[in-house]
């Protein structure tokens, strides 16, 4: 991630050592359901793409109506207390205009230098620079479960993403930086889900983040910078018209607004390693619900590369829980959940 962007997110975060239990439990849940609302983004998307819409007018009209739903359970969350919202504009600025918009702006940027697989692999080695960043900032060095689980896991992101079959197109070095760009967008965004030390409820971040991320990505269509096309054909799913205003639903209510809550709700419980680890089942459950809703089959390939990621995922576990940190500080935002 950009240079400002760690220690403007929280210079004083140490990545918390997953709690056993039920704490932990419930983390692995909200994280899970955060990275399948995620994955649904691409199914929805493909039908809207194919009517005309660009994908810049999709994120706009997605993270909008995202902030709408989520913007009123953000004050109540707040009870009148707006003090962590003052102290903590900078921070939520950085994860509205860095984590959700420039993330987002980065990678349709990519994919129009570069393929969708490569794209997606250099933006979720994002872990790998979570782990990277809390050792060399924080001295937090992994521990060799942990390594092995990024091996593992970054083995099994290049089976799902089917790379190795030899079909994938020139990659631009300009497709590379934004991809870069969306990388640290990514590790952002897993690093300031975790830091409960702000006093912000997860409706609350989450609120002010999509907000914020609106007013970027509606400045970045009224400039022309992102080109904003639209269309009220009906998308096609699996051979039926739908309506064009329920994919849109969709995307804003299920792929935006669930999944900031819950993904930093998870964060919370988790930490950012381990979160952003098993954030990697997004990109698997996209490939699932292709399958069920596009009709569009998996490899057996995939498949493999998907249990590796789950193994990955476990040995992260393991690794974090041999982590030499100190417990985390219990806080009021973790009621508020």
């Amino acid at each position: 991630m950009s240079a400002v962007t760690p220690d403007t997110a929280g210079a004083n975060l140490r990545s918390p050592r997953p709690a056993p239990g039920r704490r932990l439990t419930t983390g692995l849940v909200l994280a899970g359901v955060s990275a399948a609302a995620f994955s649904l983004s691409g199914v929805f998307a493909s039908g809207l793409l194919d009517t005309g819409w660009s994908p810049g007018a999709m994120v706009l009209v997605r993270v909008a109506i995202a902030a709408l739903v989520v913007l009123p359970l953000g004050i109540v969350s707040l009870r009148g207390d707006w003090r962590p919202v003052r102290r903590n504009l900078r921070l939520i600025t950085v994860y509205g205009v860095v984590s959700v918009a420039g993330c987002q702006f980065a990678y349709f940027s990519a994919v129009q230098y570069m393929p969708v697989g490569p794209a997606l692999l250099i933006e979720y080695t994002a872990p790998a620079a979570v782990v990277l960043w809390f050792w060399l900032r924080h001295g937090q060095r992994p521990t060799r479960a942990t390594i092995a689980g990024t091996l593992l896991a970054a083995v099994g992101l290049v089976l799902v993403l089917d790379l190795v079959s030899g079909t994938q197109g020139a990659v631009d070095p300009v497709g590379i930086a934004w991809a870069l760009v969306a990388m640290l967008g990514v590790s952002t965004y897993f690093v300031i889900n975790a830091d409960a030390d702000t006093g912000l409820p997860p409706f609350a971040l989450a609120a002010g983040g999509l907000t914020t991320a609106s007013l970027a990505l509606g400045l970045l269509g009224a400039t022309g910078i992102m080109p904003l096309t639209y269309s009220t054909a009906s998308p096609v799913y699996a051979g039926t018209e739908v309506a064009w205003w329920l994919p849109l639903l969709g995307l804003g209510v299920v792929t935006a607004a669930l999944a900031y809550v819950a993904g930093i709700a998870a964060g919370r419980r988790l930490g950012p390693r381990l979160s952003s680890f098993v954030g990697l089942f997004e990109v698997v459950a996209a490939i699932g619900f292709a399958w069920l809703l596009l009709d569009e089959l998996p490899r057996a390939i995939q498949l493999v590369g998907g249990v590796l990621i789950l193994a990955g995922v476990i040995a992260v576990q393991a690794g974090e829980k041999r982590t030499t940190t100190a417990p985390a500080r219990p806080t009021p935002t973790e009621n508020a959940t």
